[in-house]
């Protein structure tokens, strides 16, 4: 059985940073990645990684978002730096397998204050 934990969301002032984990079990991914969803707008992708590391971010994160992964522990990261309030929402752990199947964790909740 697939399992996609997160952790590490919560408050946060602007400017400041917060990292994601998502530790995954039942399966090898091909690409791990983060969405997210704001009160009243479609969920977006935020950032993916390859198993191989390559990663693709939206535009709006470039240069102050990094994922990462480790690939022995099966877990993706989201270093979250100089967040804005704009980056409210809940972050959504995906994890695609080889065969095309997505997976997806509970969610987890991150504010940032102005």
């Amino acid at each position: 059985q697939v399992r996609l934990v997160e952790s590490g969301g919560g408050l946060v002032q602007a400017g400041g940073s917060l990292r994601l984990s998502c530790a995954a079990s039942g399966s090898i991914f091909s690409i791990m990645g983060w969405y997210r969803q704001a009160p009243g707008k479609q969920r977006e992708l935020v950032a993916a990684i390859t198993y191989g590391g390559i990663a693709n971010y939206v535009d709006s994160v470039k240069g102050r978002f990094t994922i990462s992964r480790d690939n022995a522990k099966n877990t993706v990261y989201l270093q979250m730096n100089s967040l804005k309030p704009e980056d409210t929402a809940v972050y959504y752990c995906n994890a695609q397998r080889f065969n095309g199947i997505d997976d997806w964790g509970k969610g987890t909740l991150v504010t940032v204050s102005s």
